[in-house]
């Protein structure tokens, strides 16, 4: 059990343990089928509730008719920067958001923070630290386990810093994965990303291929974008309090007029809508406003769990989760709690590959 949980109250330990489960080590795919498409998928039909297998490049032969398929444009951002200290070490910082005219990281080291006015600094001065020539980070505080640092460019350009000199960050379960940098910048990535600000991608989205949109259009499956930036929120333990609150890690999002009018209007028309990944169910479902999507910018700290009655989204395409996660709990909204857990099982026994470059699911 996570040493987050020793002190949780029984109430909450119970609850996350029945969204746990044991996977083979060698069942977590460390790199993307290729082609995309040639990843395995699971069919889940909710009314029969039977399971059936095949190849993600046959998915048509198993979306409803009509349908329309929402997906995340997000773009992963090369987030993670290696700055030089003035002593010549090297610190390792993850960019996770922007704060005014500063930026937000976590760092692998202690920084060095200016002292508080009237008091002598415990740390030393603020340091600066180092990224290449001209380019440069004033540490300015250290607030709920981030550093708010300072660039010495606008922080408009920050994300053309990140692509030059950036590397992707990739979750902890792929920490062995033999991508080069070069090939993580490119697999990591939906081939329709579109919007930067992810450091982490919609990992529902990689499984698709030119080829596979170009048949589902012909297929007559519609199409949407949305966007949400994926942060490190997504990777987070469960905890006491975001069950008790019902809410979850803040992550941004952007739905257009012009796909909130063709959302609205295939829910009339009584198409089903089926999100691409766990991040365009929680977007969606965060925009309803009086049975209708609403366009706009916004925020959402929304957690979806069983219990919770979806209004937008019938149906969801999506990978094969950690245990004890929010994005399994989200999944079982739609499956039920001990259906999804017998649906991992069968997975397991078909030997399928689990997260980010895994296989997919889709829950109908």
């Amino acid at each position: 059990m996570p040493n987050t949980f020793r002190q949780a109250p029984k109430s909450f330990v119970r609850i996350v343990k029945q969204y746990d489960y044991t996977l083979p080590k060698e069942l977590i795919a460390q790199t993307p089928a290729r082609p995309r498409d040639s990843s395995r998928l699971l069919v889940y039909d909710r009314k029969t509730k039977h399971v059936q297998f095949d190849t993600f490049r046959n998915l048509g032969k198993y979306l409803p008719k009509n349908a329309m398929l929402v997906f995340n444009e997000t773009k992963v951002i090369p987030a993670r920067l290696t700055l030089t200290r003035k002593t010549g070490g090297k610190v390792r910082v993850l960019y996770v958001g922007t704060a005014g005219k500063n930026i937000r990281v976590l760092a692998d080291r202690l920084l060095s923070l200016p002292a508080k006015r009237g008091q002598p600094s415990q740390a030393g001065a603020a340091e600066q630290l180092t990224l290449a020539k001209q380019l440069s980070f004033t540490v300015i505080r250290h607030a709920k386990g981030e550093y708010i640092l300072k660039p010495s460019f606008p922080v408009t350009k920050l994300f053309t810093v990140l692509e030059k000199f950036g590397s992707t960050p990739l979750p902890p379960y792929l920490k062995h994965s033999p991508l080069t940098e070069a090939q993580r910048k490119k697999e990591y990535q939906a081939i329709f990303a579109k919007r930067s600000g992810s450091v982490a991608a919609p990992t529902a989205s990689l499984h698709f291929t030119k080829r596979l949109l170009a048949d589902l259009k012909r297929q007559g499956i519609g199409m949407e974008y949305v966007t949400l930036h994926v942060n490190l929120g997504t990777f987070a333990p469960l905890t006491p309090e975001k069950l008790k609150t019902k809410k979850l890690h803040a992550e941004t999002f952007a739905i257009s007029p012009t796909v909130a009018q063709a959302l609205n209007k295939a829910k009339l028309q009584n198409r089903p809508i089926i999100a691409v990944g766990t991040t365009v169910a929680r977007a969606l479902e965060s925009s309803v406003r009086n049975g209708k999507l609403k366009a706009g910018n916004d925020e959402t700290r929304l957690f979806i769990q069983p219990g919770y009655k979806c209004q937008m989204v019938n149906g969801l395409i999506t990978n094969f989760h950690v245990p004890q996660s929010s994005l399994l709990m989200l999944v079982a909204s739609l499956t039920g709690r001990s259906e999804l857990m017998r649906i991992y099982q069968q997975a397991i026994r078909k030997k399928l590959r689990f997260f980010s470059f895994g296989d997919g699911m889709l829950v109908k």
